[in-house]
């Protein structure tokens, strides 16, 4: 491998990234835990499991042993929330960056991606990539941008941006990495939200409120974690946010609209090949939440309806009944009447 760059987990997302920064010809090394995918991507330019509608760049080079990455500068780090400390441990030694791509916080930890990913290795160079990008569009080219906080600051940027950047993957900078991280963990629970509401036949002016009223309890729960709002009000907050509230190619609005239409949590995930990381996200944020004390009221309701505690027109009720309150308010506390 010539390349400077390799993609650790061949699902969606990962093999849309390495689709993209292969299109101007560099070699690109893709892990993935599967043989056969393996197998499938090197000797038919395909993963019919996970991305089907692309024939991949024959720049790709697919392999299960991670122990290839060795010598490679820059590692995008595209495996699931759930399962990212347990793949950085086993990567070979040495000092890189490490670009997180994905969205979630650790169950039972609550721990942020970044903070897992310094946890398990403590000599990385730690960088975080999100935005509003469905992975289908990304393979495809169209045009996708996207926030990349960079942990080392303008020095991490300088060196990461032209191996990342393509014609149609627009990477901005930003050194504000909590932000950055907290706006894709909170989308995709308020994406289930915005999911029942479609699932329910709510109506877009349901919709519409629910994406404005959970970009509330996603800023105040950020900048009770000392994210900045202007992150949060960029493309990996509310331009994510907007994006997966509306389309079913969001795992999560899928998630939700199966759950507004009846299905348990259980029956609407039951045989799902791709990971809706919301589900495994609402409930460690919901805890975070109450212990920083921040009202996330739609966040609650989404962890009552994966556990099954309530049905949707429960949820949906309580949440209607909520007492009448202005729509700015300063004070962030559970306490009050705030969301």
């Amino acid at each position: 491998m010539t390349g400077q760059v390799g993609v650790v987990g061949a699902g969606a997302w990962g093999t849309a990234l390495a689709q993209a920064l292969a299109s101007d010809g560099s070699e690109v090394l893709l892990w993935a835990r599967e043989p056969d995918l393996v197998r499938e991507i090197n000797t038919e330019r395909r993963n019919r499991p996970y991305l089907p509608s692309a024939t991949l760049a024959p720049t790709i080079h697919a392999t299960q042993d991670l122990g290839e990455l060795a010598n490679l500068a820059v590692l995008l780090i595209v495996v699931p929330a759930q399962f990212l400390a347990s793949v950085i441990a086993q990567l070979p030694a040495g000092t890189r960056d490490l670009v997180l791509c994905a969205k979630g916080i650790e169950a039972g930890s609550g721990r942020l991606m970044a903070e897992v990913a310094a946890d398990a290795d403590s000599k990385a160079r730690l960088a975080v990539l999100s935005g509003p990008t469905f992975a289908h569009e990304v393979a495809a080219g169209l045009p996708t941008a996207v926030t990349l906080a960079c942990s080392g600051g303008q020095a991490q940027w300088d060196r990461l941006a032209p191996l990342i950047a393509r014609p149609a993957l627009r990477p901005y900078y930003s050194d504000d990495v909590v932000g950055a991280e907290v706006g894709g963990a909170v989308k995709n629970v308020l994406a289930i939200a915005c999911g029942v509401v479609e699932g329910m036949n709510l109506g877009q002016n349901a919709r519409a409120a629910v994406i404005a009223r959970g970009y509330a309890e996603m800023l105040r729960f950020g900048l009770a974690r000392g994210a900045r709002g202007e992150t949060l009000a960029g493309l990996c907050g509310l331009g994510d946010l907007v994006l997966t509230c509306s389309s079913t190619s969001s795992r999560n609005f899928s998630l939700g609209l199966a759950l507004g239409q009846g299905l348990t949590a259980v029956e609407a995930l039951t045989g799902k090949s791709s990971v809706a990381e919301g589900a495994a996200t609402a409930p460690v944020l919901a805890q975070l939440a109450a212990r920083e004390g921040v009202a996330m009221p739609i966040v609650e309701g989404v962890c009552r309806l994966l556990s099954g505690e309530s049905p949707a027109s429960a949820v949906v009720a309580d949440i209607l009944s909520r007492p009448l309150k202005a729509e700015l308010e300063a004070d962030r506390k559970t306490s009050g009447p705030a969301a």
